[in-house]
């Protein structure tokens, strides 16, 4: 039960919002910054991948513990923990003299990212009813393609400026004083809530999550460059015991009426198990598309930050756009439909992008890429309505909130770990091509297809499965 359910108004909805466009937000500008941050600390194409994964995996690791936090010690309250801690990590990626400090701000900036996003869904779920409800949620659905803009034109746009000479520093330090407007107004305009009875955290499954993550991304990401030292192979081979413990304990928690981070019983769902197949085979690809796309374009093409931002506004709009209108379709076709949709679409997008980059040869205009990206970003939108809507299918009311949890945990751990698994192929195909990127994305983007032919394949086998249960979830 929830308390204090007073609605946010109109200034209340802004500041949330705002508050879930900074992670958003946040990883775009990333994108855009990884060729000049490689110039300004000497950095790897491994250690970028990993400026981008380690804020995914911790990002991942923390959010169902930001989730029960905000229920048992206040939504708001938590929220601007997060707040603060994003402010303060940002101010630390900026300052950063060596690949280590950012690495480690980039993390602390997946903590605070998790701490902030969760509360503002229940938040909103909690203060409001009917219509401003329905468009809150839609809001709340499209921000994505909103934040995907700003974040590659405005990033962009200040990198290439050079505001004090600070370069990509300027893209991390703008979220300070927008952290600090958010939390000077915050206490005004957004209600307090939190459940009556309290949530129990699982910390047992919190860190073996994050010790099994661990141990897949820094041996998959150096493995490679270091070429394959014992403490790599010890890491892999360490996730057999880690899973069997964490299972162990997730088993012994449900016996005790517990409910563990990644509940068995529910692992054992028809539609919970596709939606990991979605999150291993779509969101992996799609955050490691957007990495080797950054590189394509800057240390490949050598396009400016501005011009390798501007060149994603139009996959960026697609995505709004798709995202918006997604609850139409949804009324009036199944799930399966609007998932083989999406995926018929973006595979088209990335057949004509493979296309564009192979006529094109060593450079391509942003104009170039405006008809492929558009139809990847209509279809990635379509593809991620349906990851929760089919994940969800069937949870019983009593499993909704757990089960919200699990799919957005494993979204975030495979929005983490796909630069760094498929970045290092990426890294491979440009060595193969001697340092040929645009014949090396065309070979990523090839992987990329068949890993989405993979999941068409799969759901037109779960017709059955996946066949709606009323006209309700159609």
């Amino acid at each position: 039960m929830n308390t204090s359910a007073v609605s946010p108004g109109r200034a209340g909805l802004i500041l949330l919002l705002t508050g879930q466009m900074l992670p958003l937000i946040d990883t775009s500008i990333t994108n855009v910054a990884l060729d000049s941050i490689t110039l300004s600390l000497h950095t790897s194409a491994t250690q970028l991948a990993l400026i981008v994964a380690l804020y995914g995996v911790a990002f991942a690791v923390c959010l169902a513990m930001g989730s029960k936090l905000g229920d048992n010690l206040g939504r708001r309250r938590v929220f601007l923990w997060g707040v603060t801690l994003f402010g303060i990590a940002s101010l630390l990626c900026g300052l950063a003299d060596s690949i280590s400090a950012l690495l480690a701000a980039r993390t602390l900036q997946g903590m605070g990212a998790a701490l902030i996003v969760p509360q503002i869904l229940a938040t909103l779920h909690v203060t409001l009813k009917g219509t401003a409800h329905a468009r809150a949620i839609s809001l709340y659905g499209g921000i994505g393609g909103v934040a995907f803009i700003i974040g590659q034109m405005g990033g962009g746009w200040l990198v290439s400026a050079d505001i004090a000479g600070l370069g990509w520093r300027n893209a991390f330090f703008i979220n300070v004083p927008i952290c600090l407007l958010v939390l000077a107004l915050s206490h005004r305009y957004i209600p307090e809530t939190r459940n009556e009875t309290r949530s129990r955290i699982d910390w047992h499954g919190t860190i073996a999550l994050a010790l099994i993550l661990c141990c897949l991304l820094f041996p998959l990401a150096l493995g490679p460059e270091l070429h394959w030292p014992w403490p790599t192979q010890v890491a892999l081979l360490a996730l057999f015991p880690l899973v069997l413990w964490m299972r162990a304990s997730a088993l012994q928690q449900q016996r005790a009426g517990l409910t563990p981070l990644l509940p068995p019983r529910l692992l054992k769902l028809h539609s919970i198990r596709f939606g990991l197949l979605i999150a291993l085979l779509f969101f992996s690809a799609w955050s490691g598309f957007m990495f080797c796309m950054a590189l394509t374009l800057q240390a490949g093409m050598g396009m400016t930050p501005s011009h390798s931002g501007n060149s994603f506004v139009a996959l960026g709009i697609a995505y709004f756009v798709s995202a918006w209108y997604a609850p139409k379709l949804i009324a009036r076709y199944s799930m399966r439909t609007i998932l083989l949709t999406g995926l018929a679409v973006q595979v088209a997008g990335l057949l004509a992008l493979i296309a564009t980059l192979q006529l094109s040869g060593q450079w391509v205009g942003a104009l170039a890429l405006a008809p492929s990206t558009v139809l990847i970003g209509y279809g990635q939108a379509l593809i991620v309505n349906s990851f929760y809507r089919i994940g969800m299918r069937d949870l019983t009311a009593s499993d909704a909130g757990a089960g919200s949890a699990l799919l957005s945990t494993l979204q975030q751990a495979t929005l983490g770990l796909g630069p760094a698994l498929l970045g290092g192929l990426f890294l491979h195909l440009v060595g193969q091509s001697h340092g040929n990127y645009s014949t090396a994305m065309s070979g990523f983007l090839a992987t990329e297809v068949l890993m989405m032919l993979m999941l068409a394949v799969a759901a037109i086998g779960a017709r059955r499965q996946l066949a709606p249960r009323c006209p309700a979830n159609s």
